[in-house]
């Protein structure tokens, strides 16, 4: 079935495919050692970067909305090549943005992209408070009315003090919202304290039983990276993919949503 077909279907059934992936700019890893005997593509191109972008834009083809963090703007490392952009235009999303957060002069600059077949009524940048600058949360409002849906895309610090003020921020901008996701890589587990606040002050939950493990790519231990459901949405399905594109393995979520949500193709 075709993107397009796939996302009218999908809509006919109220339904949402859901994809989040730290790409790691395009850099598949194997052991915990490439960060040292393979640094070198951090700040430099290679093919192999290309080859993992064109086996994520197949996969891309089948979801709906898909949130990417570590994307790389079209900096050296990439080739000067705009990732974001490449990834919409190869697996066909009609609508795309990009948030560009850290710029290492043009060596390497990360970026928070989302990629849609539905069309938002509003897609927001915002700047995470934190000592470090350099960290982001886009927000795209889909449908209309009380029955809006908030989506926000985020990759949070690694500290626990910036992270909990950044949860803050976060939970202030769904706030307003019904219908809410989160997504994207935490650098922390639903165990941590600032985690479990967030859960608790939101009301989101992880979609399945417990957070599946998707770090490291090679032999997955730590739950980082996640899907966020408000109770107003239920999760359909729920996987962690065994897709070795980056040092991280995404995540899937199909959601059904409320009888009343209605989104625009």
């Amino acid at each position: 079935m075709s993107p397009r077909h796939r996302t009218a279907e999908a809509q006919r059934r109220q339904t949402l495919r859901l994809f989040c992936f730290n790409i790691h700019a395009g850099n598949a890893q194997s052991h915990f050692t490439e960060y040292l005997t393979r640094g070198w593509r951090h700040i430099l191109p290679d093919s192999g970067k290309h080859k993992n972008l064109s086996g994520l834009a197949k996969l891309l083809a089948d979801f709906d909305i898909a949130a990417l963090q570590e994307v790389d703007g079209g900096s050296l490392r990439s080739g000067f090549l705009n990732q974001a952009s490449y990834l919409a235009e190869a697996a066909a999303f009609p609508y795309w943005w990009q948030q560009r957060n850290r710029r290492i002069g043009r060596v390497a600059e990360s970026s928070n992209c989302l990629l849609s077949r539905v069309a938002p009524q509003s897609v927001e940048d915002h700047a995470l408070p934190g000592r470090v600058p350099g960290r982001g949360a886009m927000l795209a409002v889909y449908g209309e009315g009380e029955e809006e849906l908030a989506v926000v895309i985020s990759h949070l610090s690694l500290g626990s003090g910036a992270r909990q003020r950044q949860f803050d921020f976060i939970g202030d901008l769904i706030a307003p919202f019904r219908h809410a996701v989160v997504m994207g890589d935490f650098n922390c587990q639903p165990t941590s304290p600032g985690f479990r606040r967030f859960l608790d002050d939101t009301g989101l939950r992880v979609p399945g039983a417990a957070a599946l493990p998707t770090y490291p790519a090679w032999k997955p231990q730590r739950s980082i990276d996640h899907i966020l459901l408000s109770e107003s949405l239920q999760a359909l399905r729920y996987e962690v993919p065994d897709i070795r594109l980056s040092d991280h393995l995404p995540i899937v979520v199909d959601v059904a949503l409320p009888d009343r949500l209605r989104l625009r193709g």
